[in-house]
């Protein structure tokens, strides 16, 4: 369910289009999916009646705006999969993935199915699971990943990612990076206490935290 494609709209039409875009991905990456339609049209300077000539429904914005995120998490579970070090791949793709959600809240949301009638987002994440699921398997077959973790931990360890909700994107990078490396060795089968990223000073932390 996505927009009028460029190539069939005149320049005026892309541009809006383009504009429409550009507002989408940053007001949902700051705000969320809950950002109304019209709020989306005004940071764009166009009126409600253009946005919705070009996306009818938020389920088609929202797949058009984050369909550059999806094919490079996509890209991510491809880099991963072809790493003949099953783990290596596994440990990698969680810290790449990671860091992709951190960046952008919005993205997060529409991956976790938000909007589960946007079918080429649906079916982007099933393909990057089932990708991450086959990479696991083989992790476990060689001895490295914990016998008892399954794709709803994948799910899991994204839905607490997500939580991440410093102002700043560098911040919430930085954290994300910690994260993952605390995951990685939590799923460990044999822990071998790698060195973590570098603490990040969060907000509670600030107030007193350890």
């Amino acid at each position: 369910m996505s927009g009028k494609k460029p190539h069939n709209l005149r320049s005026d039409a892309r541009d809006n289009r383009d504009r429409l875009l550009e507002a989408a991905r940053a007001l949902f990456s700051l705000e969320g999916l809950a950002v109304p339609m019209r709020e989306v049209a005004r940071r764009a300077g166009v009126g409600p009646a253009t946005l919705y000539r070009h996306f009818p429904t938020k389920e088609a914005l929202v797949t058009e705006a984050f369909a550059q995120q999806l094919s490079a998490c996509e890209d991510i579970a491809d880099r991963a999969s072809a790493n003949p070090d099953a783990w290596s791949g596994l440990c990698q793709a969680i810290e790449d993935i990671c860091e992709l959600h951190a960046r952008d809240r919005g993205f997060t949301e529409a991956f976790m199915s938000a909007y589960p009638r946007a079918f080429t987002m649906t079916a982007g994440r099933g393909r990057v699971l089932q990708k991450i699921a086959r990479l696991a398997a083989r992790a476990k077959r060689s001895g490295h990943l914990r016998p008892d973790v399954v794709l709803d931990d994948v799910v899991l360890m994204l839905l607490a990612n997500k939580g991440l909700q410093t102002a700043s994107t560098a911040t919430r990078v930085a954290a994300s990076r910690r994260f993952a490396g605390l995951m990685i060795q939590a799923v460990a089968r044999c822990p071998h206490n790698a060195p973590l990223p570098p603490p990040v000073r969060l907000t509670a932390a600030e107030h007193g935290g350890p």
